[in-house]
């Protein structure tokens, strides 16, 4: 393509709230592609053939691209191109190097504008065909979020989620329609909130933890009542030495072995906004209870599969890292997750059986690594007085692959 794409973003202001340059480019078009509600935003001096893009407008893109190939083409985006945008599937698509962007204020920098807030220090969460639930991992107290709306019914199911999770006192902000003319910002509580919205919007929460309210930390090692389990679950002093051992990182992706609760996976994906996860379970009603534990907290994309490793791992996006929590004994179990691994890929093991144990040390006579026993004691009650209960010791085994 000789001509590159020159992707223009636009706000609710339309034709008069674009720059000189980004004017320019959409008079010298010969073909100008958008949604309807953007194209109808345009000047009569923009001469070029209109288009409304397709649906669905991902897979149609590449052929798009190569029909309008030799054209002078600019594509309409709202807002910021790269911000949740269309810009962004453009240069996964066609390549950078075919674009050139000219953007517009973002709903979020609008939205920063209106309420006083700094960007740089707002919690961006986006319920735009994604669950809604995703927003309850943001929630702590003093945390100011700003959430990219699906639509009218947004704020009510925002204010009900926040509720839920008890911070119903929370100051929420609905801004719409940001820089038209008729532009509307209410504010309420999250709790109380019970307004009409429009469908072009943008949610600010203010967040208030109310009183008694259940508040999680941000490291490895939730408490063990945090998850809904029939008793098989990673407990929370071993799950925090297992997650430091995983060592999620940013774009990563988990295996979690023999899910249980889904505890090791949840924490996973808790660690960073881009860590993702699979847990692989053989019980449906344990995979039932790990999509459900995923939601409640904020991480509901994590995937679960029902199946039995190994033959439930074959197909997997290959993992960062593997966490085998069960099914050990499984012929072939350890043999396939190793091989699933590329260098610098970490496993780690746990066993608290002998026969598990024996598997893990031959696994560290022929891989290598580290073998950690670690045992739990905690006071309970005896008589009027406390004594130290102590939990069944875990062995846990972690390696770091280092070799192709």
């Amino acid at each position: 393509m000789d001509e590159p794409v020159t992707v223009v973003g636009i706000g609710a202001d339309g034709w008069a709230g674009l720059a000189g340059p980004s004017r320019d480019a959409l008079r010298a078009a010969e073909v100008v592609l958008g949604g309807p509600r953007q194209l109808d935003l345009l000047d009569a001096s923009v001469t070029g053939t209109r288009r409304a893009w397709p649906s669905p407008l991902v897979p149609a893109l590449p052929g798009i691209l190569d029909e309008l190939a030799g054209r002078r083409v600019a594509v309409l985006a709202s807002g910021d191109p790269m911000f949740f945008g269309i810009g962004t599937t453009l240069a996964r698509v066609a390549g950078a190097e075919r674009l050139r962007v000219l953007p517009h204020p973002s709903s979020i920098s609008l939205a920063c504008a209106r309420l006083g807030w700094a960007v740089e220090n707002v919690e961006l969460v986006s319920v735009v065909g994604r669950p809604l639930a995703r927003l309850a991992r943001s929630l702590a107290p003093r945390a100011r979020i700003l959430v990219l709306s699906a639509g009218a019914g947004s704020p009510a199911a925002i204010g009900e989620l926040v509720a839920a999770h008890g911070f119903g006192r929370s100051t929420m902000t609905v801004l719409e329609r940001l820089g038209e003319s008729g532009e509307r910002v209410v504010t309420g509580t999250a709790a109380t909130w019970d307004g009409t919205s429009d469908a072009l919007n943008v949610v600010a929460l203010d967040c208030v933890a109310d009183p008694g309210a259940r508040l999680l930390g941000e490291t490895p090692g939730l408490p063990d009542d945090a998850y809904d389990s029939d008793g098989q679950l990673t407990k929370r002093e071993v799950r925090a030495v297992t997650l430091a051992h995983l060592a999620p990182r940013p774009g990563e992706v988990l295996w979690d072995v023999g899910g249980g609760a889904g505890s090791v996976g949840i924490e996973w994906m808790r660690a960073h906004r881009t860590c993702r996860a699979v847990a692989v379970e053989s019980r449906a009603d344990r995979a039932e209870r790990i999509m459900a534990n995923a939601a409640a907290l904020g991480v509901p994309e994590l995937r679960v599969v029902t199946g039995t490793a190994p033959e439930a791992l074959r197909g997997l996006r290959r993992p960062d890292a593997i966490f085998v929590g069960g099914g050990l004994t499984g012929d072939g179990v350890l043999e396939t997750c190793w091989d699933a691994l590329e260098h610098g890929g970490r496993l780690v093991a746990n066993a608290v059986t002998v026969q598990t144990e024996a598997l893990l040390a031959g696994a560290h006579e022929r891989y290598g690594g580290h073998l950690v026993r670690l045992q739990v004691s905690r006071a309970e009650p005896v008589g009027r007085y406390h004594g130290w209960r102590a939990s069944m010791p875990v062995t846990i085994w972690n390696v770091e692959r280092t070799t192709q």
